[in-house]
């Protein structure tokens, strides 16, 4: 795997490119769990980057804070969006590395004219021999002005073909409606009544997602659940409390064998477009910290 960080325990095995802290694979014995990629290469379709100071699109990459409008640069040009924040681009460095565990840091020094913030990100991968792989991502404003803030992930769990006859379980009771840049257009709608109901499992089918949801579901640990079954094994992924936002993308559209091969289940605490909407924006005052946490796991059948 290259320049990769590689860990194990028990049945599992992962690795982490040091750019962007990318999660480069998640695998149980001979089974690939998610998309596995070289370290060295651009992720297709954003595929295991974290998604930080902001997840998914900033419309015209324009936004206003504390009175002062900002212009990030539109990285995504056919939507005219700024997309997935800055710390997909960055060197992140390993402090503590060992065998099932991994903490890597990265600076975000304010030198960005569309965001003079400064931010320290953390994230701590840990490796369980019952539950998979953990992440946490922490932020602190290292600055001395209040900074806008949002997190996410983009992994994607693979899909044995075809993707119509892989079940899934989705907790959530809202989605998102959005334009045709993929931008919000309204707010949150009931999905019972529609394709996107998958509170009870079922086959995938037809359905095409990009799409963000909420109103998730938690279990006693206040955990939302996303299982998706298919080839004969579930995968799990989960957000905590602070993820209160899912994206869902049925890798539509994706060049070659990538097209529906592969499902991404994004948790993130915010929904698309906060920094003009402030919707489940987290605003961090100087000195401020804050962290989230997300996994993936491999669970028994039946």
């Amino acid at each position: 795997m290259g320049d990769a960080i590689e860990l194990a325990a028990g049945g599992y095995r992962a690795a982490v490119g040091r750019r962007g802290a990318a999660m480069c694979r998640l695998a149980y014995g001979e089974q690939e769990l998610i998309w596995r990629v070289p370290p060295d290469e651009p992720p297709p379709a954003s595929h295991g980057l974290l998604l930080a100071p902001w997840p998914n699109r900033i419309r015209d990459g324009r936004y206003t804070f504390k009175g002062v409008e900002r212009q990030l640069e539109v990285t995504e040009p056919r939507r005219g969006a700024a997309l997935h924040g800055l710390a997909y681009g960055k060197p992140w460095l390993p402090v503590e590395i060992g065998s099932d565990r991994a903490r890597l840091t990265c600076e975000l020094d304010g030198g960005d004219r569309g965001y003079p913030y400064r931010l320290e990100l953390t994230v701590d991968y840990e490796l369980h021999a019952a539950d998979g792989l953990t992440a946490t991502l922490g932020a602190r404003n290292t600055g001395d002005s209040p900074a806008p803030y949002g997190m996410g992930a983009h992994p994607f769990v693979s899909i044995a073909a075809p993707m119509d006859d892989a079940v899934l379980k989705l907790p959530a009771s809202h989605r998102l409606p959005v334009d045709e840049r993929l931008l919000p257009s309204g707010g949150p709608e009931p999905v019972e009544g529609t394709e996107h109901d998958f509170r009870t499992p079922r086959p995938i089918g037809a359905t095409a997602f990009d799409t963000a949801f909420t109103g998730l579901e938690r279990d006693a640990d206040g955990l939302a659940w996303t299982v998706v079954t298919s080839g004969g094994t579930s995968v799990g992924v989960w957000g905590d409390a602070s993820c209160r936002w899912l994206q869902v993308f049925s890798a539509e559209g994706l060049p070659g064998e990538l097209n529906r091969r592969g499902l991404a289940v994004e948790p993130m605490t915010c929904p698309p477009d906060a920094f003009n909407s402030g919707t489940d924006l987290i605003v961090l005052e100087p000195g401020e910290r804050t962290s989230s946490r997300f996994g993936i796991m491999r669970l028994a059948q039946g």
